[in-house]
């Protein structure tokens, strides 16, 4: 069966737009600042999607397209001006930024209260001890896609074969804390076919196209497929060969729309929570 993760995200998105409604009736607009270093089409491309998503659930979208011989601290006056911010309520770094820059330091210079990407070391901090906040957006929208399909995640063995901080890192701690039992793959993992077949949810972020076969997939597993990879024809294709697994997965996502819109979803949902947290403020401050 097929993972819809667009028609999941238009439901989400329909609730994320109602709140957000209600939030502005109260006196608070939820903002998010998107953040550009350089000219790279695919970024480009990924952010203009947000600022549209933004747009269609009523949360205000603060462009931000820098040069790409941005320097550090120029970059760094900025995240501070938007730490500062009262209308800013979440701060995106598209990534990767420019060799020259220093991404930890940038990532860290984000104010944990408005760090929607979940990759301050604040927010990796406390959902490696299990008490998650900002949770990073592709891993969040992993986990409500298995919820919205009433997917078991306790007792089952998870493989996720890749170890990103921005995916495969967090994604794991996040099956964990639902009781799942979780391997780790990576380049260096031995007999990874024979890992891979143990999986009942197996997650596929790699980055590399249609490295995922039918031969390393359990019959009637969970397949998540993260990877979004462009093939020299112009051809849009995930990390799993889905024409040869989906006969032998009992669930799988596709590429396109799967993992991805569930991704800016949860951008979106993150940006709302901050905003939300912004009017609790206020509301503490004049009881």
């Amino acid at each position: 069966m097929i993972l819809d993760g667009k028609a999941i995200a238009q439901d989400v998105r329909q609730r994320i737009r109602k709140e957000s409604d209600v939030l502005r009736g109260k006196g608070v607009t939820a903002g998010l600042a998107a953040v550009l270093v350089g000219e790279d089409p695919a970024s480009a491309i990924y952010v203009r999607n947000k600022r549209k998503a933004c747009d269609a659930v009523g949360i205000y979208s603060d462009g931000h397209q820098l040069p790409q011989e941005t320097t550090q601290q120029q970059l760094l006056d900025l995240v501070d001006r938007l730490n500062r911010d009262p209308r800013i309520h979440g701060i995106l770094i598209q990534l990767p930024l420019p060799d020259h820059l220093d991404t930890q330091q940038i990532l860290r210079a984000v104010s944990p209260a408005k760090d929607v990407d979940g990759l301050h070391p604040y927010n990796v901090g406390r959902l490696m001890m299990g008490q998650p906040d900002f949770v990073p957006c592709t891993p969040s929208g992993v986990i409500a896609i298995l919820d919205y399909h009433q997917i078991p995640i306790e007792g089952r063995t998870a493989v996720v074969v890749g170890r990103s901080n921005l995916v495969g890192r967090p994604l794991a701690m996040l099956l964990m804390h639902r009781h799942a039992t979780v391997t780790i793959c990576h380049s260096r993992t031995r007999d990874l076919p024979e890992v891979c077949r143990r999986a009942d949810i197996l997650v596929a972020a790699m980055g590399k196209p249609r490295f995922i076969r039918k031969e390393m997939v359990r019959e009637g597993a969970v397949v998540i497929d993260v990877g979004i990879n462009r093939l020299p024809d112009g051809k849009l294709v995930g990390d799993v060969d889905y024409e040869a697994v989906f006969p032998t997965a009992g669930w799988i996502t596709p590429v396109p729309g799967g993992v991805g819109p569930m991704t800016i979803t949860m951008l979106l949902q993150n940006t709302l929570q901050s905003a939300g947290r912004t009017l609790s403020g206020a509301q503490a401050q004049t009881d």
